[in-house]
């Protein structure tokens, strides 16, 4: 797809970058391979995202400030609202953008002290002895975390083992999460999470097939009297399916994924839409880059977009920052705000060289090895 992009003038595209994207996405033969979707997407989000992170470094700014100081018109002129309009307008985009326009000013000084809010997961990975998930909690909480979540789904037993040994070290003051990776059916998943409701989580998280609206629409509806709610969109693949999980009910947490969608523009839209069905959104971060990208989102969104914090937290995975030229850090339990120009996921040229398959340094020594045989 880089066809699309070599020899273009990114003045050209940053001052209309709507148009852009929307022709990006609609190339008549990639378009076999999506629409809007899979590979093509993904593909679509590399390119997208390196440009933003290209006009915020040529600003000179931090992405979520190239965002919150942009006028509300711009912002909207970079959004694509096709198959939208029964959900979200333009007009109704740009109305929120400018209603939060005069107060904005005081919620990034905040976020420049405080930080946004985060969650761990270090404690609730599957197969974890009690001693382990005791430690590890431990340390969490010594780090000023606050929200935990549990990976459940495997075993019945084991799950219930795991949140009761989380909620004995972290009480009830505090937030737990359950994820479930997408290993349940319906029922399943409903009476799965009623054997665990004595632990009050906050959310069930992915419970099933990540393009079952139908299927998280039922099982919110059965969770709601248990206080618990669905989250997912970390494998949502487009804008359209997002606007059926959230018109229809069938997400009370909209976990937009930075590099699933098409780049920030597609994201961008998204955060307007759960806005105003007020749906709290909570990005998914994987680590790889991810918690790089989405501590920007989370940072705009609410600066410019919900001005709330109301159950709103962002994932944070503790893995190969180290290989970025500007790493997140968290600090208190919270990301703290970017400094650094661009969107903050540009690897280490050494990053690159030692891990590029097959050419790496490190690659070579795994087919040296025998680990490994290159394709």
């Amino acid at each position: 797809m880089g066809r699309m992009v070599v020899g273009k003038k990114v003045s050209d595209i940053f001052d209309n970058f709507g148009i852009f994207w929307e022709k990006l996405v609609n190339d008549t033969q990639f378009r076999w391979l999506g629409p809007e979707k899979g590979v093509v997407h993904l593909a679509t989000a590399g390119i997208v995202n390196a440009l933003w992170d290209m006009w915020a470094k040529m600003e000179g700014k931090p992405l979520w400030k190239l965002l919150v100081d942009m006028e509300p018109e711009k912002l909207v002129s970079t959004m694509d609202f096709r198959y939208l309009s029964d959900a979200l307008t333009p007009e109704e985009a740009l109305a929120i953008l400018k209603k939060n326009q005069s107060t904005k000013a005081e919620r990034e000084k905040e976020l420049l002290s405080k930080g946004y809010p985060a969650y761990t997961t270090s404690a609730g990975w599957l197969g974890y002895s009690e001693e382990r998930i005791k430690k590890l909690c431990q340390e969490a909480m010594a780090e000023g975390f606050t929200k935990f979540k549990v990976k459940v789904g495997a075993d019945l037993k084991d799950d219930i083992r795991r949140c009761r040994v989380i909620r004995e070290q972290i009480g009830y003051d505090k937030v737990l999460m359950t994820d479930a990776n997408q290993r349940w059916d319906v029922q399943q998943s409903i009476d799965w999470m009623k054997q665990l409701a004595e632990f009050k989580p906050l959310w069930i998280e992915e419970p099933t097939s990540p393009d079952d609206i139908m299927g998280h629409a039922a099982i919110a509806k059965a969770l709601k009297p248990y206080g618990i709610g669905v989250a997912t969109g970390e494998m949502c693949q487009n804008r359209v399916m997002f606007k059926q999980f959230i018109v229809e009910g069938a997400m009370q947490f909209c976990q937009i994924d930075s590099c699933r969608l098409g780049g920030v523009n597609e994201i961008l839209v998204v955060l307007l839409m759960a806005y105003k069905y007020r749906v709290p959104v909570c990005p998914h971060g994987g680590g790889v880059g991810l918690c790089e990208y989405i501590n920007h989102l989370c940072i705009f969104d609410y600066i410019c977009v919900s001005a709330s914090m109301e159950n709103r937290v962002t994932e944070y995975v503790d893995h190969l920052h180290e290989h970025f030229k500007s790493p997140c850090v968290v600090k208190d339990g919270c990301y703290t705000v970017p400094k650094d120009p661009g969107y903050s996921a540009e690897m280490k040229e050494e990053s690159l060289l030692e891990y590029e398959y097959p050419s790496g340094s490190v690659w070579k020594k795994l087919f040296a090895e025998g680990k490994f045989t290159p394709e």
